[in-house]
């Protein structure tokens, strides 16, 4: 493992918790501020950073043989396409 291995991981998994806590209106500190919309960018923020290193350090190509990143970053892009929809599943009113 090199060190770019080790952001690129940091940054992929950096992005959930904000990205989660954003979208469900709960407040956390983030480089971005301390609210749900600057946890939400700092959160693509985050994923575009950690996109921009597995490029530079493995190319396009590097998604075909690294099953591990892949897997983590579906797991991230279905909390943003499906977490407004378990939002309202699991909130009370």
């Amino acid at each position: 493992m090199t060190l770019i291995d080790f952001f690129i991981g940091f940054f992929l998994m950096n992005a959930m918790p904000h990205f989660i806590l954003g979208k469900w209106n709960q407040r956390m500190l983030s480089g971005f501020g301390y609210g749900d919309k600057a946890n939400q960018l700092y959160s693509l923020a985050n994923i575009a950073i950690s996109l921009g290193l597995f490029i530079y350090q493995y190319g396009t190509t590097g998604f075909l043989e690294n099953g591990i990143y892949v897997g983590a970053l579906t797991i991230i892009l279905a909390f943003y396409v499906l977490g407004g929809l378990w939002k309202k599943l699991f909130t009370h009113r």
